[in-house]
């Protein structure tokens, strides 16, 4: 199988079936992203992310707006340093 996603008795171990796809596993992981100070910027960004998904058309440049100041801008207290330059790039066109 390939690597990450099978493991012994065809258990699925990918992180995005345990930590994204499974209820318990996501709240779990979002736990412990909220309870770690260092990795609470991301905890947080993952829930604004998943409310920017969900929300109207009409709301969508506010608040991404809002999530790049929040978490893409060098200094802040949210600041998501940790990834790349590609992801937090204004989206062009």
């Amino acid at each position: 199988a390939p690597p990450g996603h099978t493991q012994d008795g065809g258990q699925e171990t990918s992180f995005r079936w345990q930590c994204v796809d499974q209820p318990i596993g996501k709240l779990l992981f979002r736990r412990f992203l909220e309870g770690t100070p260092e990795f609470s910027a991301a905890g947080a960004l993952w829930a604004e992310i998943e409310a920017y998904e969900q929300c109207e058309d009409a709301e969508r440049e506010a608040l991404a707006k809002r999530l790049r100041s929040r978490f893409f801008t060098a200094g802040g207290k949210e600041h998501c340093g940790f990834l790349s330059a590609a992801a937090t790039a204004p989206p062009t066109g």
